[in-house]
């Protein structure tokens, strides 16, 4: 149903890398979060070709918030190795791709902070596409429940009766597991806007 809304989706390429993070905790007077990982998952022929998580060691603590979600604690973080260090591997898979993120908003801004601070060179991309935002329409005409940032991942994964993998892993936010099922999700929604619902 209102499939026509889903149009955008139909207009995606069929590669392009899904990036999630998660990070020490939400924006504040003191700046954007950490991040603690942040997960890749490469889209070739429309179909996850893989996924990596790259583990980085903030310089801020972790919230206790923000551990709960995750389930990183600042001691577990403290050994991870720390973000510049692994930028070029990161660099590698962003070169030259469209960036899918769920809720670009928020983590497009966190990673340019972080190239930023350590002054990275950041890799000339295709440009960043936000699955939420893009979502807004269809979801609202569908009535879910959508915040101002629109429908959450989960509530995609559900009423689209995509793989929930998160439920695999005890209900855990992971950047790696989120960036796959935002990239099943993306791609449920493109096939959606062809057939109906």
């Amino acid at each position: 149903m209102y499939k026509e809304l889903l149009w955008i989706f139909t207009q995606l390429p069929d590669d392009y890398i899904v990036l999630d993070t998660e990070t020490t905790g939400l924006p504040d007077e003191n700046g954007p979060p950490d991040i603690v990982t942040l997960g890749l998952t490469v889209v070739r022929n429309r179909e996850i070709a893989e996924s990596i998580e790259f583990k980085t060691r903030p310089q801020k603590n972790i919230s206790e918030e923000a551990q709960s979600i995750h389930g990183i604690t600042n001691e577990q973080a403290a050994e991870f190795e720390s973000f510049d260090a692994q930028w070029d591997q990161v660099a590698e898979y962003l070169k030259d791709q469209l960036i899918v993120i769920h809720n670009a908003s928020f983590d497009w801004p966190i990673l340019l902070d972080h190239v930023a601070r350590y002054g990275l060179p950041m890799p000339p991309i295709q440009g960043v596409f936000c699955s939420q935002k893009a979502a807004i329409p269809w979801a609202q005409a569908m009535n879910l429940p959508c915040s101002q940032r629109g429908p959450s991942l989960d509530t995609l994964t559900k009423v689209l009766s995509a793989e929930n993998l998160r439920e695999k892993s005890s209900g855990i936010h992971g950047a790696e597991i989120d960036s796959q099922q935002t990239a099943r999700v993306v791609e449920t929604m493109r096939r959606s806007g062809t057939t109906s619902i």
